[in-house]
C-alpha cells in the first residue's frame, strides 16, 4: 500500500510555505520574497557572489541586500564562504547556494525504463534510481515510483526530509499510442490511457506534484542546468525510445498553445532509401532495439547498460548513420524557421555514442546548401540519460525559489 512507502501530508516549514504562496511584488511581503528569489537566481546563474556584487546586479541598496542575505542564510538556503581579500576595502565574503537547503524529486515515465532523481538546490543530482523494464502496467510503474521515492527520501537525514519542495513528473504525451513500436499489448496500452500517475501520486505525496512532457523536461534541464544556460535561442533534440525535443526563444522554453512545440518526432525527412518519413522513424532508439532483436542480440542492453553499448557492434554504427541522416535534415529545417544560435543533441545513450552521433550530424551538415540561413552550431547536450528526470526535478525548485529565466540574461 502507498501508506507503507510515503508519509502523510507534512509541514515543510513557514519559509517554504510562504515561497509557494507568494510569487510577485504586489505586497511588501511579496516584494521581499521576490527579492529573495532574485538573489537566489543570480547566485545560481553566476556562482558565489559577495553582497556588494549582488547589490550591483540587482540594483537593490546594500542595506536591503544585507537583510535578504541574512534571511536566506538563516533559512539555510545560502552558505557563507571564506573571505576574499581585495585590493581596496574590507575582505569580501561570497555567498553560494546551500546544496542541502532544499531538495526536489524528479520522476521519468518511460516505455523501457523509469528513472527517479533526488536533486539539491544547486541543481546537482544527489541520488538516482533506474529501473529497466518491458513496458509495465500502470500498477507496476506505480509500485516502482512509490518504492523509489521512499528510497530517495530515506537517503536524506530525517531533519532534511522537510526540505523536499515537490515532485516533478516527466512523461510522454499519449504513451498509449504507437502500439507496434511500443511492443506492448493492446490491453496494457489501453490501461495507460485511463491512468493518471500525477493524480495517483498526489494523493499521498506530502508535497506539490507537477508534470510535463518528457522531452520538454529534458530541454528544461539543458536550459536551466546545462549548456543552454548561456544561449538565448536554441533547438533541442532528445533521442529516446522516440525522439522529441524543445524550443528555447529569448531564454524561455516555448511550449506553444497546446504544449506541443518542439514535437520534432513529426518533422518530415527523406530516408536513406529516398522515401518520405517522419523523423521518429529515422532517429529513435526503438529502431536500434528492433535491429538488435532481429540479429538475435539482447536489445535490453540499451536500457540496462546505459553507459556502454559496444556489444551492439556494427548495428550501432548503422543506426548512428541513419539517425544522423534524419537529424541533419531536421536541424536545417528548424534553423530556417527560428534562427537558433545552436542545435543541441542529447539522448538516453552513452556519452561516447552521443559524441559520435553529433559528429556525424556535423559532417553531414557540411555538405548541405545553407545559403540564406544564419550560422548555427551543432553541439552535444550535457546531461544525458537523466535529463528528463532532472528537468522534472527542477520544476519544483524553480517554482519555489527562483524568478523568471530572464534574470539569467539581464545586463551585468
Amino acid at each position: 500500500m502507498v501508506s507503507q512507502h510515503l508519509p502523510g501530508k507534512a509541514d515543510n516549514g513557514t519559509a517554504l510555505k510562504e515561497r509557494r504562496s507568494l510569487t510577485g511584488g504586489s505586497t511588501q511581503s511579496g516584494m521581499r520574497l521576490y527579492n529573495e528569489r532574485l538573489v537566489l537566481s543570480l547566485i545560481r546563474s553566476h556562482g558565489a557572489l559577495p553582497k556588494a556584487e549582488i547589490a550591483r546586479l540587482t540594483k537593490l541598496s546594500p542595506q536591503t541586500v544585507s537583510v535578504i542575505v541574512r534571511q536566506l542564510e538563516a533559512d539555510n538556503l545560502l552558505l557563507k564562504g571564506e573571505s576574499l581579500k581585495g585590493k581596496v576595502g574590507q575582505p569580501l565574503q561570497p555567498f553560494s547556494l546551500n546544496p542541502e537547503g532544499a531538495f526536489s524529486i524528479g520522476l521519468k515515465v518511460g516505455r523501457r525504463s523509469g528513472d527517479l532523481v533526488l536533486m539539491g538546490l544547486d541543481g546537482v543530482a544527489r541520488k538516482t534510481v533506474h529501473q529497466p523494464y518491458k513496458f509495465p502496467t500502470p500498477s507496476a510503474f506505480l509500485d516502482f515510483a512509490r518504492n523509489g521515492i521512499f528510497e530517495l527520501m530515506h537517503s536524506l537525514p530525517e531533519m532534511q526530509r522537510n526540505r523536499i519542495s515537490g515532485l516533478g513528473i516527466a512523461r510522454p504525451f499519449d504513451i498509449w499510442k504507437w502500439e507496434e513500436q511500443a511492443g506492448a499489448t493492446h490491453d496494457v496500452l489501453e490501461s495507460w490511457k485511463h491512468f493518471d500517475v500525477q493524480a495517483e501520486l498526489a494523493k499521498h505525496c506530502p508535497w506539490p506534484v507537477v508534470d510535463c512532457n518528457d522531452a520538454t523536461a529534458a530541454c528544461a534541464a539543458e536550459l536551466l542546468l546545462g549548456r543552454g544556460q548561456r544561449l538565448r535561442d536554441f533547438a533541442y533534440f532528445y533521442v529516446g525510445y522516440f525522439i522529441g525535443g524543445g524550443v528555447v526563444l529569448n531564454g524561455h522554453l516555448y511550449n506553444g498553445p497546446s504544449g506541443n512545440a518542439g514535437a520534432f518526432a513529426s518533422v518530415p525527412v527523406v530516408s536513406q532509401e529516398g522515401q518520405q518519413e517522419q523523423l521518429m522513424r529515422s532517429a529513435s532508439l526503438f529502431l536500434l532495439e528492433r535491429d538488435l532483436r532481429s540479429a538475435g542480440l539482447d536489445e535490453s542492453m540499451l536500457w540496462k547498460s546505459v553507459e556502454d553499448w559496444r556489444a551492439a557492434g556494427p548495428l550501432l554504427n548503422d543506426w548512428i548513420d541513419r539517425a544522423a541522416h534524419g537529424l541533419t535534415q531536421a536541424a536545417v529545417s528548424v534553423a530556417s524557421v527560428i534562427e537558433p544560435a545552436a542545435i543541441i543533441i542529447d539522448g538516453a545513450m552513452p556519452a561516447a555514442v552521443r559524441h559520435d552521433l553529433v559528429s556525424a550530424v556535423r559532417n553531414r551538415l557540411a555538405t548541405f546548401d545553407r545559403e540564406g540561413l544564419s550560422p548555427f552550431e551543432v553541439v552535444e547536450g550535457s546531461i544525458g540519460v537523466h535529463a528528463r528526470a532532472m528537468g522534472a526535478a527542477s520544476l519544483p525548485l524553480f517554482a519555489n525559489f527562483m524568478v523568471d529565466q530572464d534574470i539569467l540574461f539581464k545586463s551585468t
